[in-house]
């Protein structure tokens, strides 16, 4: 009654047939412009057009397969250049409809449209002023896959050709690199000058149970939070099968600590390791050196350390994190015994704790460990204490330039 001329032009639409034919699943005023907040869509961004107002509908499985529309339309023009700019910010992209209009949406047949054959050539000219029937001829929802015309064709070949050509050439790159990398890693191994004894059988044996533990704890926690994910695929895709490989690892992590802690307290190798990994006024020294450009690491004649301050900072916060993450685990997992005795907000503050010290030990290892255990110039293409606690002089003290001592 207030908006004749949209009312009119709603009801020659595709979305006004459908609706005064009865079908409530067809959209009407209050599907785009909503209900009682009723918004004005002349000034809302093309992103929100696209994804909110038309995607709502388009992007739906149950109102595609109903209605026979084709399923990747919202994809697809994603996909596509207008697509990319919309969701970069361009105030001025193309969206949903300002091809297809926004109040009298009509099919491609209708002469009526703005996407009919006849008027493609005005409706792009609205953008691309000089637009002719060549350049309207091109597709914004293009998939690569489906249609039969010359254009989709060509398009399909190519595709297929050039995905065939990049796995053939990446996977000869990857052959090749990844067999010069075990070459260089075999040769490593085979070292003469390997001669530093790092680690003694039961450290090792604590490291790979610490090592493993740590790897599924992380694959199956995060598979918890990215269940569509391939982490929640290699856990077998269930909760529960997901939930009791985490806890497993959980308590093997927690007994590999306690572990430690005994080895520590009544092993004379055990003490050794503790009082070598204690900081010391040196560490800040090292420290100073390595972050100087152009300093000396190591004097020649100074004693070398058995551990520098990069393994020492490394095992107190392994030490820290499996005491975070052993307290915060248990208190999720026993969250109806903790609840009794403690307030709920424990077990939700429990939970972010745990999720974020796996975030902070996950990006530690990858961004502090694996560099200084296999990508250092001085360590690459590993070290292998971890294997038969042996390493080389320099690998011991990470210090290139300095003079071959033993520890």
């Amino acid at each position: 009654e207030c908006h004749p001329d949209a009312a009119k032009d709603v009801q020659e639409s595709l979305h006004g047939r459908a609706a005064g034919a009865g079908d409530r699943d067809a959209a009407t005023c209050t599907d785009c412009h909503s209900g009682h907040r009723v918004e004005g869509l002349k000034s809302a961004s093309p992103l929100k057009v696209a994804a909110t107002v038309c995607g709502k509908c388009h992007a739906s499985e149950r109102i595609n397969t109903k209605f026979r529309l084709p399923r990747n339309r919202v994809e697809t023009f994603f996909e596509s250049y207008h697509g990319l700019a919309v969701q970069g910010g361009l105030a001025k992209a193309a969206n949903c409809a300002s091809c297809h209009g926004y109040h009298r949406i009509l099919p491609s047949t209708d002469p009526r449209s703005s996407i009919h054959p006849n008027h493609l050539v005005e409706t792009c000219g609205k953008c691309h002023p000089g637009a002719t029937e060549n350049f309207a001829l091109g597709r914004i929802h293009v998939d690569g896959v489906n249609g039969n015309d010359i254009g989709t064709q060509v398009n399909r070949w190519v595709r297929g050709i050039y995905l065939g050509l990049i796995f053939f050439t990446i996977s000869l790159m990857v052959a090749h690199n990844g067999l010069s990398w075990v070459r260089f890693l075999i040769a490593s191994y085979r070292r003469a000058d390997r001669t530093v004894l790092r680690m003694d059988r039961a450290q090792r044996v604590q490291h790979l149970a610490l090592m493993i533990s740590f790897v599924v704890l992380a694959l199956s926690g995060f598979a918890l939070k990215f269940p569509d994910s391939w982490l929640a695929w290699s856990m077998g895709g269930e909760e529960m099968v997901r939930r009791w490989i985490h806890r497993i690892a959980g308590v093997v992590l927690l007994g590999v600590g306690a572990w430690h802690l005994l080895y520590l307290a009544v092993s004379p190798a055990g003490r050794r390791l503790f009082l070598d990994l204690l900081p010391s006024r040196n560490d800040l020294t090292d420290l100073a050196a390595h972050v100087r450009p152009g300093t000396r690491l190591r004097e020649p004649g100074r004693a070398v350390p058995r551990f520098r301050y990069v393994e020492k900072l490394e095992y107190w916060a392994v030490i820290w994190g499996t005491i975070i993450m052993g307290v915060t685990g248990l208190a999720i997992w026993l969250k109806m015994p903790v609840t009794q005795v403690f307030p709920r907000w424990v077990v939700d503050v429990a939970i972010t704790a745990h999720y974020y010290e796996a975030i902070l030990a996950c990006l530690a290892i990858i961004v502090w460990h694996f560099y200084h255990v296999m990508f250092a110039p001085s360590a690459y293409p590993m070290n292998w204490a971890w294997l038969d606690g042996k390493a080389r002089p320099e690998t011991e003290h990470g210090d290139p330039t300095a003079p071959s001592a033993k520890s």
